[in-house]
This record gives structure tokens, sequence and C-alpha cells, in this order.
């Protein structure tokens, strides 16, 4: 059996998206493909692959007990047997009947940010038949957005309320497009850590409903030089929030056009608005992997 689950970009709305406002979420081109093979041995084998098809994680735990055999990090072995044990509490069947070879493999690099934990929970879940919101409640405790783009071909606008998520797809694929690009930082942000350190801060219920204005302004915007004015005004409110220097401010204060964070602040991607391709400035700076709207999003 072979699954496959996307990867993802939050658009609008970091941070403040786990205290309801309404964010833009979009799955990506990108993702993860998980694969099983059903043995008669006592052992659940796993074997994790880059996009470059270069092993990265290896493990092998015993399928009754769950008990570690030998791994090549315990650190994500732990996490790999707790994501078991909590699936196990939904259905208690689950890798109990036979051996097992599971193999997941990225097609984005690992350190990217675009979901390899997310598109795993999505693919576990589907092999168990599980809700993947419950079993990342229990994990990894985000807003869930990661998980609606994981199972989704189409852009989402989503918002929380207490335990219960709001989901629409949309179209997102402004008429200047090609005028947006996504650079990777060079440096992947703990989503974890960065939720955990968010939640200790008291957000406003005016920042709140500005993002959840701007998401709904950058849905519908037409016009390049509003849009720019949108993402602009999204970092200033989310920069007072988190008491950070925009990425802007930070790294490119010299670039002629406009920059927006996504997802968790200082690493990962940024989101790239340029009347030319901004391709040399940013490998001059030593970011080398430039993506256009197209060529990542869905």
């Amino acid at each position: 059996m072979r699954l496959y689950s996307n990867g993802k970009l939050l658009i609008s709305g970091e941070y403040v998206i786990l205290d309801g406002a309404l964010s833009l979420a979009a799955p990506t081109l990108f993702g993860q493909y998980l694969e099983i093979l059903k043995d008669d041995s006592k052992y659940i084998k796993w074997t994790s692959k880059n996009s470059n098809g270069k092993v990265w994680f290896q493990c092998k735990i015993y399928r009754e007990n769950l008990e570690l055999d030998k791994s090549s990090s315990s650190k994500i072995s732990n996490t790999l047997i707790e994501i078991i044990k909590n699936i196990r509490d939904f259905n208690p069947n689950f890798l109990t009947n036979s051996g097992a070879s599971i193999t997941t493999k990225l097609t984005f690099d690992k350190d990217w940010g675009l979901g390899s934990s997310s598109t795993l929970i999505s693919n576990l879940s589907k092999l168990a038949g599980i809700d993947p919101f419950k079993l990342n409640n229990r994990i990894f405790n985000g807003s869930g957005y990661d998980i609606a783009c994981a199972g989704s071909n189409s852009p989402l606008l989503f918002s929380k309320s207490g335990h219960e998520k709001h989901i629409k797809e949309v179209s997102f694929r402004p008429v200047f497009h090609e005028n947006i690009y996504f650079v990777y930082l060079n440096r992947k942000q703990n989503s974890l850590t960065e939720v955990i350190k968010y939640k200790k801060t008291i957000s406003s219920k005016e920042s709140i409903s500005e993002i959840s204005e701007i998401t709904k302004n950058i849905l519908n915007c037409n016009e390049y030089k509003i849009f720019n004015e949108l993402i602009s005004s999204h970092e200033q409110v989310i920069s007072k929030l988190i008491s950070k220097q925009t990425i802007k401010k930070e790294l490119f204060n010299d670039f002629h056009g406009e920059i927006k964070s996504l997802g968790a602040w200082g690493g990962d991607f940024i989101l790239v608005s340029s009347e030319s391709n901004p391709l040399d400035y940013f490998k001059n700076k030593g970011y080398n992997t430039l993506f256009k709207f197209s060529d990542l999003l869905i």
C-alpha cells in the first residue's frame, strides 16, 4: 500500500491562527509518500528517506510492546513510538497482527519546513483509519492547518474556535502571481517550540481581527500594489505582537519589493513580492532555494 499527503505553507495568520484568526493556507506541490509491506516478523521496520533518496532515519521496533530494538536516532524513535501508541488508543489493532516494513519518502528537503511531521501524521492516520486532527492534537497541539493542507488539493481558509475547526476550500492564484516567489532562509524552525513560546504571549482581539481582515483582503486582492500593502501591514501587526523585527528589516532592508514571513518567524520560507525576478538578489546573499508561485503551490 502506498499513501501520499501534501506539504503546506501558511500564507497569512501565523501565530494568531492559534487564537482563532482567519488564515489562508496552501498545500504545496511537494509532499510525502508512505509505503508499507506486511511480513510475518515481530518487528516494525522503519526507513525515512529525504527527497534525494538518502536515508536519514532508520529504526526497528517490536510490534507488540513497541520496545526499541535498534535506531539511528533515539529521539526520533521515541517520537515515532509515541505516535504509534497514540494511534493504538484510537485503533488498538494498528500494526499488531503482522510485522511491517514502512518506508517514507519526502519529495521536498526535510529541512524546508513544508510539513514533514504533518504529512507523516496524515499518512499514518490514513493507514490506521483514524481522524488525523485528533492524532495531531495529541502529538503536536498546533492549529491543525497543516493537517488540513495534507489532505486538500485546494488552498484553504482556516480558523479554529475552541476544539472546532472551520475549513473552506478557496481559489488563491492572484492575477499577479508571477510576481510572487518563495525563498528558503537556510534554517528550519521548530514549530512545536514556537507554538509553546507563543502560547505565553497575550494577543489582543484587535490583532486577531486585523489579521482576519487582512486574510480576506489578500484572498480577494486583484491589485499588485494593494497586495504589497496588505502583506506589509500583516508583518507590522505580527512584529508588534511577538516583539520581533520583520524579516525584511532584519535581513533584506535594501530589497526593492515586499517580503513576508510564513509560519514561525526566523526560518523556513518567506514570501517575496517583486516586479522583477529576485533570484540574483537572494543568491548574492546566500539564499539559493527560490520558487516561483506556480512551482510550489497547488
